[in-house]
């Protein structure tokens, strides 16, 4: 059982599954910088959190900025929105649902993450409403089985089920994320193409290049030396 200082932050999820070298430059380093894209995500779930914290619907409530925390899986942050849906049935799935204070009826959660970019599959995404979603079940002690991801730039949202094997892979990167921050393991660096739509490139490649060049540098010292003994020997 973790204590609430030691819970990691939801939010990790994403930069780990993104690269491991990033969520260990941004959570370990204390190193970040927006691009384009960062400043337009900040921007969107800005104007989220600027609007009323609940709204009430014929058959929905919704709560903006919910705070949440799974001891379970060690992770503590906000979820945008959590939308409690008057419905026994949630993406064809019965659900018994919670109350809510002051109205009748049975409420399924329904959580809802906002994403700068364009539909699509993104795994970290993904990950990181599940992690939402288990929080919420440890805290109010009710299924929460699916949610939505919305997308700014195509205005859209995608709904999640989170079924056994996404939950399972949601555990296997919150494990692996306290590995990263917390056990001092080293994190997996892997370039390619996503590094140029990182915002943290220009902190990272560098680094890693002298790297590279400091162990080349002390390759050739040491090379240079043998070649030395094996020329007095001779």
């Amino acid at each position: 059982m973790e204590s609430e200082e030691d819970l990691l932050p939801i939010s990790g999820l994403q930069h780990l599954l993104f690269c491991e070298r990033r969520a260990s430059l941004v959570y370990i380093d204390g190193i970040w910088a927006d691009n384009a894209a960062t400043a337009e995500g900040t921007r969107l779930h800005e104007r989220v959190d600027s609007e009323h914290k609940t709204e009430a619907r014929r058959t929905t409530r919704i709560a903006r900025g919910v705070w949440l925390r799974s001891f379970t899986l060690g992770l503590s942050g906000r979820a945008d929105v959590v939308e409690f849906v008057r419905n026994e049935e949630t993406n064809g799935v019965v659900s018994q649902g919670i109350e809510l204070g002051g109205v009748s009826g049975s409420w399924v959660p329904f959580p809802v993450e906002y994403k700068r970019g364009h539909c699509r599959h993104e795994e970290g995404y993904e990950i990181q409403l599940c992690a939402q979603a288990m929080c919420l079940e440890e805290m109010v002690h009710a299924a929460v089985p699916a949610g939505a991801i919305f997308y700014g730039l195509s205005r859209r949202r995608v709904d999640v089920t989170f079924d056994n094997d996404l939950r399972m892979r949601t555990r296997r990167a919150s494990a692996r994320l306290r590995e990263v921050l917390r056990g001092g393991s080293e994190p997996r660096f892997e370039p390619g193409s996503k590094c140029r739509s990182c915002s943290l490139e220009n902190e990272c490649i560098p680094s890693i290049l002298i790297h590279k060049s400091a162990n080349k540098y002390l390759a050739g010292i040491i090379a240079a030396v043998e070649r030395e003994a094996r020329c007095d020997d001779s």
